[in-house]
């Protein structure tokens, strides 16, 4: 978390020489800080199920959907924060209708940060805002270390095993072993999808339809609209998940946001639809829901044994998916980078029904059977 703190303090004084290790100190406490945040909310969900004799599935769903309901509710605070310091010196721009023409799927690269170049803030406003992110962060760390309790799994029951704490390099080398396991390999292109479709969102969308239609002043209101509707569903989906199974929520993401490419590519945006604009978002909040509560949730339930691993490289193909998308942003138009995302988003959907496959497969094969060998009714916990 203080790497966090680092990189807001670089970005007082924004250079190449500030900048870039401060992104490599992020890059490197970023990785450690979500596998561990993983690796405890499903330790925690899976003791809490063991106590109340529930199904540790539906628990460790339930918990990312709490996590997630106040992780993306940081996107509410922290674009309103902005928007109100930035409003204080933003103007309204008027756009052309000939600059309207470049904006929307088939933008012109050259000519859709037209309407920023006027807006800037002041270097005081700048340093306002950048106060405000690195005392939340100090304030993060303080609260961690009073209030967070220390949990241990039960691989770490005995007093040997306390002692021997894995090294660096044998976990760092554990989350590339763990390549071996089909069903990892068979959930990277679901996991990178992630960091595409966010890539996308706050990268492309923000610019060529918010800001080029709208104006810069615009983009920290929609990105609230999108943090709002993710936070709320994220809840949403971690309750209900016991009931509909992850498998129909992953078939509503697919369904909403392959609904929302294909009308990317058509719209053309202008000022006067505004409640279109916010549509988007909020669509595009629902599926992002999805990807991050089931995800992580499926993580945590097929590899119960091998969690820090498996998250390491949950948060190592997804931030994949995010440089990938960042670094061909100015390369390409918005147009190939939907068909892009439309083709990673189905090549996900194929690998992760495989995976579904696998489970089915090596599951038990009947009920009575199962039944018969404990001499008692199937409970979901048996068959767990």
């Amino acid at each position: 978390m203080c790497c966090y703190i680092a990189f807001s303090l670089g970005n007082f004084y924004a250079s190449w020489y500030t900048l870039i290790p401060t992104s490599v100190i992020l890059g490197l406490g970023g990785a450690p800080l979500w596998s561990a945040k993983c690796t405890y909310l499903t330790i925690a969900g899976t003791s809490y199920a063991e106590k109340a004799g529930k199904n540790a599935k539906d628990i460790i769903n339930q918990y990312f959907g709490v996590f997630f309901l106040v992780f993306q509710s940081s996107g509410v605070w922290g674009n309103l924060i902005s928007s109100l310091i930035f409003s204080q010196s933003s103007t309204k721009v008027e756009i052309s209708e000939e600059d309207l023409a470049c904006c929307g799927a088939y933008n012109c690269l050259a000519d859709t940060t037209n309407t920023t170049d006027s807006a800037k803030p002041s270097h005081s406003l700048i340093y306002t805002l950048l106060g405000v992110y690195t005392a939340s962060g100090v304030l993060a760390v303080l609260l961690i270390i009073i209030f967070l309790d220390q949990i241990k799994s039960d691989q770490a029951e005995t007093e040997k095993e306390k002692l021997e704490i894995p090294s660096f390099w044998s976990t760092f080398l554990a989350t590339f072993q763990h390549l071996k396991d089909k069903r990892q390999c068979l959930l990277i292109p679901l996991t990178m999808y992630s960091g595409f479709e966010q890539g996308f969102l706050s990268g492309d969308y923000t610019k060529a339809y918010v800001t080029c239609a709208l104006g810069i002043q615009y983009v920290g209101y929609v990105m609230i609209c999108f943090a709002a509707v993710n936070s709320l569903c994220s809840l949403l989906f971690g309750k209900i998940s016991q009931f509909t199974g992850r498998k129909l929520l992953f078939a509503l993401a697919t369904v909403t946001n392959t609904a929302c490419i294909i009308a990317l590519l058509l719209w053309k945006p202008h000022p006067k639809q505004l409640a279109v604009f916010f549509v988007f978002p909020a669509l595009w909040g629902l599926s992002d829901a999805v990807w991050q509560t089931q995800t992580n949730g499926l993580y945590g339930i097929l590899f119960e044994k091998h969690k820090e691993a498996a998250f390491a490289n949950c948060r190592l193909w997804e931030s994949l998916g995010f440089v990938i998308a960042f670094g061909y942003s100015t390369k390409l138009q918005v147009y190939i980078k939907l068909y892009i995302l439309l083709s990673v988003l189905v090549l996900s959907m194929v690998t992760y029904g495989a995976v579904e496959c696998l489970e089915a497969k090596s599951s038990p094969g009947t009920p009575t059977a199962t039944k018969k060998e404990n001499g008692g009714p199937l409970t979901q916990e048996t068959h767990m």
